[in-house]
Order: C-alpha cells, then structure tokens, then sequence
C-alpha cells in the first residue's frame, strides 16, 4: 500500500520545519507521496520539490485556503495546483493582506490585557514574512512565558471569548474552489470534523461545497478521530466526493499525528488519488 499524505505544512506558513526537512522527514517516516500545503502561500514549493527528488518521494503541489462560510472558519486544500497560476495568486495575495491587518488586530487585543510587543514577537516566529497566523502569536506567548504550551495557548487566549480573538472574514467558498479550480488543481475540504457544527450545518456545507465545484474531502486526518472516519467517509460516499488522507502535520511538538503514521482510507472510499500517474507510478 502507498503511503500517502496530502495535507502538512511548513514554516512558509505556520509549521516549525523548513520544506526541505519537512521532506527529509516524511521520507523518513516512509510516505510515498506528499502534498505541502502551505496556509494561503505556495512559495515552499520549489524548494519542497528539490528535496523531493533527492529522497526519492513524489510531491504534490498544495495549498490550504483560509474561508469564511456562515460565520464559521472552514479550510479548503488545493491539491495538483498550478503555482504560478495568476488567478490563485491574486486570490492567495489579497487572502495575506487580510491575515496582517487580523495580526495587528490580535496585537492590540492583547496589548489591552497587557501583553505588550505581540505583533513584533510573532514576526520573530515567522520566517516567511508574508504570513502570520495564530500560531506564531502561540509560539510567542509560549517564550514569554505566559502559558507552557502552544495548544494551552490556544486555549486560553486565541479562541473565541478569549483576549487574544478577534473575528475575520475570510475568502468566500466559492472563491477558494474557483480559484482552485481555475489552476488545474483539485478542491477538497480540510478536516471537516473539526469545524463543530451539527448535523444539518454539516449537510448545507457538504451540499454547498459540492455546488461549488468541490471535489473531495479529508476522511482520515490527524485532526480526526477514529469513531469520524466511517461517518466521514458515509459523507463522501452520499455526496460523490472523493477521499483524502492528510496528517495536518505543523512539526514535531505541535502535531495531532506524526507524518506518515496515518490509518488507510476506509474501504467503501475511492481515493482522491484513485486516477493520478503519480500514484499508479509509485505502485
């Protein structure tokens, strides 16, 4: 069987390796095939796929697109995009903009409970200047000592009614697919369990996201419990959406799942992969 992992990220967006030790590691953890999927920037590509050739795996170019669906954050993965796209790169740029001025917003909500220089901080955690997310405010809070860890940093200042939340609006869903979409790529949805809405939300996401023009969704991620891979892959098969597997991998202490350690697909699921070369070349 193919080891096969569609969704991680490196410190081009908020992960803690460089694309090529991502790479390293994967290899070593014996994927076959890996997807970088960067937050709303594909600028760890180049890099990712020369570390690829070398450790003898194959990569496919991704991208994770930041949405706003209902008043709620939902992530929709690009998978076999083309980067240097114009369409997903205008559509990924104007996404940027937006994830500063939120970075200067989460400073001043932190500055007023008397965390001061957060901005300048968690600029310090961002390699890649042109993104900054939560996790790099996370990974500041954490050196100045104001929590131990990164996930009690989320806990306790980085979600909603916390002091360091503030609500974005996000790219539509019909943007981010279109954009996808318009770049040869394939639109799947990001751990759809993590986004705890009920029953029939769920049904009106699934049944939007297909109107869209969406693809596939993650099945079996690292974000996902073993009890949600038969109720997400009952999804898959209602709605015709293909199944991904993706471990969300952000770096060795900040991870649900480590690369490469991923359950198979369940059986009643068709691949989101079932007809790519690339897979049938690494069989």
């Amino acid at each position: 069987m193919l080891n096969i992992d569609l969704h991680c990220h490196s410190k081009v967006s908020d992960g803690t390796l460089s694309p090529t030790d991502l790479v390293k590691r994967a290899a070593a953890h014996g994927v076959n095939i890996l997807a970088l999927t960067d937050h709303d920037d594909t600028g760890g590509l180049e890099e990712a796929r020369k570390a690829a050739q070398a450790e003898g795996i194959t990569l496919i170019n991704g991208v994770e697109i930041s949405v706003t669906w209902n008043k709620h954050t939902i992530h929709i993965v690009g998978l076999n995009v083309d980067p240097d796209h114009p369409v997903i790169q205008e559509g990924l740029a104007s996404i940027r903009v937006g994830r500063t001025e939120r970075a200067r917003r989460i400073a001043d909500a932190l500055e007023a409970r008397g965390i001061p220089d957060s901005l300048e901080g968690a600029y310090a955690f961002a390699d890649n200047k042109r993104i900054i997310g939560r996790a790099h405010f996370a990974r500041f809070l954490v050196e100045k000592g104001y929590v131990k860890n990164v996930k009690t940093v989320f806990k306790k200042y980085l979600v909603k009614g916390k002091p360091g939340y503030v609500s974005h609006q996000w790219t539509s869903l019909e943007n981010a697919v279109s954009w996808i979409n318009a770049s040869g790529g394939m639109a799947v949805m990001a751990h759809p369990g993590r986004y705890h809405v009920g029953e029939a939300v769920m049904q009106t996401l699934l049944a939007d996201f297909k109107d869209v023009g969406g693809a596939g969704i993650e099945v079996v991620t690292g974000s996902h419990t073993p009890d949600q891979y038969p109720r997400f892959a009952s999804y898959a098969e209602h709605y015709g959406f293909l199944a991904s597997r993706g471990s969300d991998f952000h770096g060795p202490e900040e991870s649900y799942i480590e690369l490469g350690r991923l359950p198979e697909l369940p059986s009643n699921c068709t691949p989101v992969w079932h007809d790519w070369p690339e897979a049938q070349a690494n069989l």
